[in-house]
């Protein structure tokens, strides 16, 4: 079901009940907070209603407890805010949406406060309004409203999250995003490997393969509608495409050629990805609705997992031409190859940040995996994680955290974790099963 959300500005976030009482909103200004650094308390009640009313997803009362807990819940993934509550404080009357009671806040300990209301609509929709409010300056800092179908109201949580973190950071925001993955179920030696997509929180869960044939690398388009992944159908290694919406699957490339790692350009014009032939893959690029594909490498040994630039100038990659895994740059039409890794060990799975700056990549060396990021010139690597097995790095869409798949020593089994591109605590992402290969998908439309 299509999702309906609309933004609504400024005094469209309000009810005509509350209009009287807010009067003219004092003038935002951007330097007030955001831009800072470490963990901030911020108070999350639970939002206030303008009455109980029934909607398709339950009463009012207990959808506003529901968005508080998920604003919280999201708030505290980000690991730069700390949220209190809603548990243990108690929730906003609805005359005060508006007008906090700051000093109450302040004693509470938080610095900032997130307030709103949830509130029915006679088109079977509900509104979600989320209001920013500085405790010290007494200073409203954002406001914004959020309409969407009442079994959607996550979607409104999440939204308004990302409101909170955007204004309390300055950082783009990525809690509104989903995320794909491949479940396994089964024992170590007969695992199931199937699609899967949910919330970057893990609700709305559901399978997009029926697991009959195993697959890797699902990827995102660039607006999220489709994917592109590898399927193991008949034994053989190919390259394929998935439309979100209608279920259509297509092979990226006919003929029986082995094809994988496949990924979109940034405008999502093309798909480039590897080919096998003769005991040799390159690299090759194709239009996303079909063509014939262009070879980009031509270098003995195996040339894969190319990732493009986010201006899709350049398209990072592994090889290992020289001997064994590294990885190496090229411009997006194939020319002025070079290497850029030389920290000892193997390197794989590279992919470009969002903001140009980085490159994540899954170092191998010493009988451990580890991710690491290194800018585009090679100078500077960085690791970020230590344990035995992490690999398959992705990028949130605001370049802030790495995501990737950790696999147990012995079990075999895979979860899915975060760790900030800046480095700290890594973090647990919330999937019903046993996942690798994740890939964050950009911001919802």
């Amino acid at each position: 079901m299509k999702i309906i959300l609309t933004a609504l500005i400024a005094l469209a976030a309000l009810p005509a009940a509350a209009l009287a009482q807010a009067g003219d909103p004092p003038p935002i200004e951007v330097d007030i907070v955001g831009g800072q650094e470490g963990n901030q308390p911020v108070a999350v009640p639970v939002m206030a209603v303008t009455r109980p009313q029934d909607t398709a997803a339950g009463n009012t009362v207990a959808l506003s407890r529901s968005v508080s807990e998920v604003i919280a819940s999201d708030l505290r993934f980000t690991g730069t805010i700390t949220p209190i509550g809603p548990t243990g404080l108690r929730g906003l009357n609805y005359d005060e949406v508006t007008d906090p009671a700051f000093d109450e806040w302040r004693r509470a300990g938080a610095t900032a406060l997130v307030s709103g209301f949830v509130e029915a609509r006679s088109d079977g929709r509900i509104t979600v309004g989320c209001y920013v409010f500085d405790t010290v300056t007494r200073r409203e800092l954002a406001r914004e409203g959020f309409a969407v179908a009442a079994e959607d109201w996550r979607r409104a949580a999440h939204k308004c999250a990302d409101v909170v973190y955007n204004r309390l950071t300055g950082e783009d925001p990525f809690l509104d995003t989903r995320v794909v993955y491949v479940a396994e179920t089964g024992p170590k030696n007969n695992r199931v490997k199937r699609i899967a997509i949910m919330d970057s929180d893990g609700s709305n869960h559901r399978y997009l393969t029926d697991g009959t044939d195993t697959v890797v690398t699902p990827r995102f388009s660039p607006d999220g509608s489709q994917l592109v992944y590898m399927s193991y159908k008949g034994r053989r290694a190919r390259a394929r495409v998935l439309d979100l919406a209608t279920g259509q699957d297509r092979l990226l490339v006919p003929g029986t050629a082995f094809t994988f790692a496949p990924r979109f350009s940034p405008d999502g014009r093309n798909i480039v990805f590897s080919m096998g032939t003769f005991g040799n893959s390159d690299i090759y690029v194709v239009g996303a609705r079909g063509g014939t594909p262009r070879r980009l490498t031509d270098a003995a040994g195996v040339d894969t997992s190319p990732s493009y630039s986010p201006d899709g100038r350049r398209i990072v990659f592994e090889s290992d031409r020289s001997g064994s895994q590294q990885l190496y740059v090229m411009d997006a039409d194939g020319s002025n190859q070079r290497r850029i890794s030389f920290g000892g060990g193997a390197y794989a799975s590279p992919v470009w940040s969002p903001r140009g700056d980085l490159i994540a990549f899954t170092r191998i060396g010493g009988g451990a995996f580890r991710i690491g990021v290194v800018p585009p010139s090679g100078r500077g690597e960085r690791m970020l994680t230590n344990s035995w097995q992490d690999e398959g790095p992705s990028w949130a869409p605001n370049g802030q955290f790495v995501m990737f798949h950790r696999t147990q020593q012995g079990s075999g089994e895979a979860s899915l974790y975060a760790v900030p591109a800046a480095g700290g605590r890594v973090r647990l992402m919330p999937t019903p099963l046993g996942g690798s290969d994740p890939s964050w998908s950009p911001l919802k439309n």
